[in-house]
């Protein structure tokens, strides 16, 4: 009887993606580079007192970015946001 490997389709794998080499011209790259180097965002910045306590935020810059790529590919419901962030390496961004 012929021996194989074993295989485990629910396993978990590490891949070393560089994010930055992800981005695309024409895709998430634009909306970084618009979110990032164009809008000010210093007024969400406001509503944040985490300072000396608390967990560490997500930057609003990128939970932005993700909702307009999102928005842009004609997601609009917020748990296929979330599916596509956990199953879309592009998406996903530095979270």
């Amino acid at each position: 009887m012929p021996r194989f490997k074993d295989y485990n389709y629910s396993q978990h794998i590490m891949l070393v993606i560089s994010l930055e080499e992800q981005l695309q011209p024409s895709s998430f790259w634009t909306i970084h580079h618009l979110i990032s180097d164009k809008i000010d965002l210093s007024a969400f910045h406001a509503d944040y007192c985490n300072d000396k306590i608390g967990r560490p935020a997500y930057d609003p810059a990128l939970l932005l970015q993700i909702v307009l790529f999102a928005y842009y590919k004609g997601i609009t419901s917020s748990r296929q946001i979330e599916w596509s962030c956990l199953n879309n390496i592009a998406e996903r961004g530095p979270i």
